[in-house]
């Protein structure tokens, strides 16, 4: 199997975890040995386990047949135990990651230290990290003696990383949108529940939700993470007329703040923004929008409401999710 193969696969997954890793990057890791592969996973959540640290458990687990007995997302305990184990027990092993390996250390300790220290026989990086000074684990890992080698899938795993780069200089902004396979909107839900399940993970990390007060008047939302158990996001509601029925749900949603406003200067700030509306919200926020996705149900519709607006998209991805398939775009010309 060709570098590109794997690094495929590595890519795909970290698609899985696409913004449920804010303020991190999406980052997906593949562990192969004499081309089986051993382990693939993804960087899941801020400030727990790498991409690179989950592979290289699972691959220890795969080649030892031991299960590991501690929490494989406590980074502090899983770098502690890759070091612990003998040395040379991934030496014919490659590692092919979407991300360079981080040379620094925050609230994880450094990957690319970690590689360089279990001396892998390669490692192959598809983008190198490009945030200024948090660059140079691939030199970190060459000055150890394991092959490093750059670029596999550039273009794709660049792609994969772009809200990051966004979000470092002013608010990355989402348009989320349902539709059935005819591209209409209305009637009810019309997702399936894992699709519903993940926006509301995304509700569960986004900085602020943001929806305009013509969807507020008329489906009377809620706009919680009940599906997951996480906290309610915070809620922008755009809209000219500020004056709203206060028994409408998402107003009684405990410790979130709820803001009116006819302005998007706040989109100006470093940050992730989870637009939820109609026809009229993606008009009004055409030129802002830096990503769609579009969670398309198997179903076929007579209803008369959809999106009717001239805009061109690149779609970057696309997966099953339940019974929908789930579609991210990013706008052309954007």
């Amino acid at each position: 199997m060709s570098d590109e193969f794997y690094m495929r696969l590595a890519l795909d997954e970290a698609w899985k975890y696409q913004l449920l890793t804010y303020p991190n990057p999406a980052v997906g890791a593949i562990v192969v040995q004499n081309g089986a592969i051993l382990a693939i996973e993804a960087h899941q959540k801020a400030g727990t386990s790498h991409a690179e640290v989950l592979a290289l458990l699972s691959a220890y687990e795969t080649l030892s047949q031991t299960p590991i007995d501690f929490d494989r997302f406590d980074a502090k305990k899983a770098h502690a135990f890759l070091l612990s184990i003998p040395k040379g027990f991934f030496s014919q092993c490659s590692i092919y990651v979407t991300l360079e390996p981080c040379a620094h250390s925050g609230k994880t300790p450094s990957c690319a230290s970690l590689l360089a220290q279990l001396g892998l026989q390669e490692v192959i990086v598809g983008i190198k990290d490009p945030i200024v000074g948090h660059g140079g684990g691939a030199a970190v890992i060459e000055k150890q003696g394991s092959k490093v080698v750059t670029g596999v899938l550039e273009d794709a795993c660049s792609a994969l990383i772009a809200p990051f780069l966004i979000w470092q200089e002013r608010a990355f902004v989402l348009f989320k949108l349902a539709q059935t396979t005819n591209g209409r909107i209305g009637g009810g839900y019309l997702s399936s529940q894992e699709s519903l399940t993940h926006v509301h993970r995304l509700r569960g990390v986004c900085d602020r939700l943001l929806i305009g007060g013509s969807t507020v008047r008329s489906d009377r939302p809620t706009l919680d993470c009940r599906f997951t158990g996480a906290g309610a996001p915070d809620v922008t509601i755009y809209s000219h007329e500020k004056t709203f029925d206060d028994t409408i749900p998402l107003f009684s949603v405990p410790h979130r703040e709820v803001v009116m406003t006819d302005q998007l200067d706040f989109l100006k700030q470093p940050s992730f923004v989870l637009v939820e509306g109609g026809e009229g919200m993606l008009n009004a926020l055409k030129e802002r929008i830096d990503w769609l996705l579009i969670y398309q149900t198997p179903k076929l519709s007579t209803n008369d409401l959809s999106y009717n607006i001239e805009m061109d998209l690149a779609f970057l991805h696309q997966a099953p999710i339940g019974a929908d398939i789930l579609i991210w775009s990013r706008r052309i010309g954007h």
